[in-house]
């Protein structure tokens, strides 16, 4: 699935490629999938696709084209503390773009089959938090992943507020998904080959919205153990936060706001995004094409047509690129980021322990 968009040279340009395309529209989404970077979820080996608007599979890992998940997450309607539960979580990409929106009250599970697959999770969150530099512009739900088919959920679970399943939902499915939401709560499938937004309007009552054109895996149908009873999946406890941690969350909240009338004091406006530096094109583009037959990948770089017509711009074209290289210095390598939440934290009359704690023991 993918390739609705052409392939960006880094996160941000996917981003931008994905907005003009009208796959992401709202704010909120955009600073989601901004915040993470869509190549940390890869092995390094495969780096080099991250950028590319196609799924991605190696093993039991898998990650679905950007284009699917921005339209999952406008059409889940993701707003602070909700609660959500994603079937099939898979890498925890999604999760943790999600759990940016819903902050530090929501709820954030997710189930997944594959016990290989949730230590990979593990391993990329913790990277998330503790060297990602978006990580301090949010307040995190982090999300809890548990082992498991989602197709054995315990009938006592609590229902949620969103929904998420990330494989092929059969029909005859469609009522077991829809019974773990809430009253007013949005489930988004794949179901028979739509990706569909269904809304709980009622007890009994439902509307339902076909959004895209997919195809996706199909849930795997639950192994029954030999006693012939199925193994019920136990979803994780919706835990109290501790004093501490609400005190962390609230010392947070303060100092941000301090920094952003201290900012307003000296600007006279709120904060903006800093410009994002980008090479400026060359006229003549090039379209990369990507052929799947059978197993075997081919990939070529097709010219534009009007380029065989053209050779007396060839002249003007080689200036361009002279003068790309001559602005690329100063146009390539802004500043880097100022992190001033951690530089007004680690400016505070505390003892370090403390300020540790307060910036998630991070290591930038």
């Amino acid at each position: 699935m993918g390739g609705a968009v052409s392939a960006g040279e880094d996160n941000d340009e996917l981003i931008d490629n994905l907005k003009e395309a009208q796959y992401i529209r709202t704010e909120l989404v955009e600073q989601a999938f901004r915040a993470i970077d869509r190549a940390d979820y890869y092995l390094e080996e495969f780096k080099d696709n991250a950028y590319k608007d196609l799924a991605w599979k190696h093993g039991n890992i898998h990650l679905s084209a950007p284009c699917i998940y921005s339209e999952v997450m406008e059409a889940l309607d993701l707003q602070p503390g909700l609660s959500f539960l994603n079937l099939g979580s898979g890498t925890g990409y999604l999760s943790s773009m999600v759990g940016l929106i819903l902050g530090p009250f929501g709820v954030n599970h997710g189930v997944e089959l594959h016990s290989d697959v949730i230590e990979y999770a593990k391993q990329k969150l913790d990277f998330f938090i503790k060297t990602s530099d978006s990580f301090d512009k949010f307040e995190f739900c982090e999300p809890s992943f548990v082992t498991g088919n989602c197709l054995e959920i315990s009938p006592d679970c609590t229902q949620y507020d969103r929904v998420y399943c990330g494989a092929g939902v059969q029909k005859e499915h469609e009522d077991y998904m829809k019974n773990l939401l809430k009253v007013g709560g949005i489930l988004v499938m794949p179901l028979e080959e739509k990706l569909t937004k269904i809304t709980r309007t009622g007890p009994s009552a439902w509307e339902t919205k076909k959004i895209l054109a997919v195809s996706f895996a199909p849930l795997i149908q639950p192994n029954q153990a030999d006693s012939g009873k199925s193994r019920l999946v136990h979803l994780p406890p919706v835990a109290v936060r501790s004093l501490q941690d609400l005190a962390r969350i609230a010392i947070r909240g303060t100092i941000k706001k301090i920094i952003h009338q201290e900012t307003l004091s000296k600007s006279g406006n709120g904060l903006k995004n800093p410009p994002r530096f980008k090479r400026r094109r060359l006229r003549r583009r090039r379209m990369e094409t990507i052929v799947f037959l059978d197993k075997e990948v081919f990939a070529s770089r097709i010219s534009n047509p009007s380029d065989d017509n053209n050779n007396n711009n060839s002249e003007e074209m080689e200036e361009e690129r002279r003068e790309e290289e001559e602005t690329k210095p100063s146009e390539l390598k802004p500043d880097p980021p100022v992190n001033f939440l951690r530089e007004k934290v680690l400016s505070l009359p505390l003892p370090d322990p403390l300020k540790y704690y307060l910036l998630y023991y991070r290591e930038k």
